[in-house]
């Protein structure tokens, strides 16, 4: 199944650390706080947590939330956010991946055959080895090509991804560079950007990090700017571009020459962009906040190529997110999918003609990707479709994306 097996079983059976998971899944799922960043502050909150602690405490945390369905259906209770239960669920985790439960009392009646028995029945039914929701698990069969193998995919461990800079190194030097650290790597084929970590750990603490010499981004992701066709001193709007990843990416292979102007409606992630960039030692990204629809009328046909990388339903990065599982519902997804079409209309405008607008997501479902392109040009007949890309985790183990290139006429 994929559960994650506790490696040291001293530390494992801390209270103070079995408490802070416990915490940490009521607000998650009580207050839908996103794992994350609520990971985030945990850490920053207890700093005295040594390595061990903190993999310990993130790997549980997700693995529980990855396999919330299956675990109350192996405990054999309805769900729950009482304290005691959230405790038991643990305990259940605990046993199906193979550990001795530890003599506390919140363990205290957990019977290890009884919890089996039910995790092996339930593994029979998809969306219960899955761990998803009914109403997923139906959608998918609609809409996914070979659901049952792509949500397998989905519910595994995610890699720890970077994309060098190419501003002040190359892959190599930096593959050399992090092998002297004791980080060792490997590349792929098909994303010539990407390193991928051999081992999970906090790479962020990387002192080549800090000096800017890579950005942590996954490799299906890395595929979106190429996917643009830009070139030294092109004019390129990154239109949803959040905390800039993307946008990073595409000075990179703009050589840091020309001008991107990323746009985002929330202040906080450009802020970050603004740090990133000079980390990386870019200046050609131009971060502007947008306030009003002025914004976008005022570039009108301004920009060689425009990057719609939308909201969506993550359905995707599942492996990363796997909250979203539980947060998202069909109610969520119709108001994404009407807001990923308001986009595409309205800041389509900002394409000159003879430029290209990409549109892109991290979503698996067709209604948020083809479907989108489909109707788009349907209403627009200034844009041709140029090509798509859809790439499935079945076929690159790592997430899903889809991207579309339009050609403004």
């Amino acid at each position: 199944m994929g559960f994650f097996i506790l490696k040291n079983i001293q530390m494992a059976y801390h209270k103070n650390l079995i408490d802070a998971v416990v915490q940490a899944i009521i607000e998650v799922f009580g207050d839908r706080r996103h794992a994350d960043r609520l990971i985030q502050i945990l850490f920053k909150n207890n700093k005295k947590w040594g390595a061990r602690d903190r993999k310990f405490i993130a790997e549980n945390i997700y693995e529980i939330i990855r396999w919330w369905r299956l675990l109350w259906t192996s405990l054999g209770e309805s769900e729950s956010l009482d304290r005691k239960n959230i405790y038991r669920l643990l305990g259940a985790h605990l046993i199906i991946s193979g550990k001795e439960l530890p003599h506390f009392n919140e363990f205290s009646g957990l019977e290890s055959f009884s919890i089996l028995d039910r995790y092996n029945e339930a593994k029979k039914t998809r969306k219960l080895r899955e761990s998803i929701p009914d109403w997923l698990d139906e959608l998918g069969i609609k809409q996914v090509d070979d659901w049952e193998n792509v949500i397998h995919i989905l519910n595994k461990e995610a890699e720890v991804v970077i994309r060098v800079n190419r501003i002040v190194t190359n892959k190599d030097e930096l593959s050399r560079l992090l092998n002297n650290e004791g980080i060792e790597t490997y590349s792929l084929d098909w994303a010539p950007d990407a390193l991928v970590l051999k081992e999970r750990q906090n790479i962020f603490l990387s002192p080549n990090y800090k000096k800017g010499l890579f950005e942590v981004q996954d490799a299906s992701s890395q595929m979106v700017a190429p996917f643009l066709d830009v070139a030294e001193g092109m004019r390129v709007i990154d239109a949803c571009a959040g905390a800039g990843g993307k946008s990073l990416h595409l000075a990179n292979l703009m050589n840091n020459k020309g001008k991107i102007i990323a746009l985002d409606i929330h202040d906080w992630k450009l802020s970050s962009l603004r740090k990133r960039a000079k980390r990386d030692k870019i200046s050609i990204i131009e971060p502007r906040l947008i306030q009003s629809s002025k914004v976008i009328k005022r570039l009108k046909e301004s920009a060689d190529r425009v990057l719609l990388d939308v909201p969506c339903s993550g359905l995707g990065v599942l492996r990363r997110n796997p909250d979203t599982k539980w947060k998202l519902n069909e109610a969520i997804l119709e108001g994404v999918k009407k807001g990923q079409a308001e986009i595409l209309d309205n800041y389509s405008a900002m394409v000159k003609p003879g430029g290209k607008l990409v549109y892109s997501t991290c979503s698996i479902l067709k209604s948020e990707n083809e479907t989108q392109v489909e109707n788009f040009l349907n209403r627009n007949n200034s844009f041709r479709l140029e090509k798509m890309e859809k790439l499935s985790p079945l076929k690159t183990g790592f997430d899903g994306f889809f991207m579309a290139s339009m050609l403004k006429l």
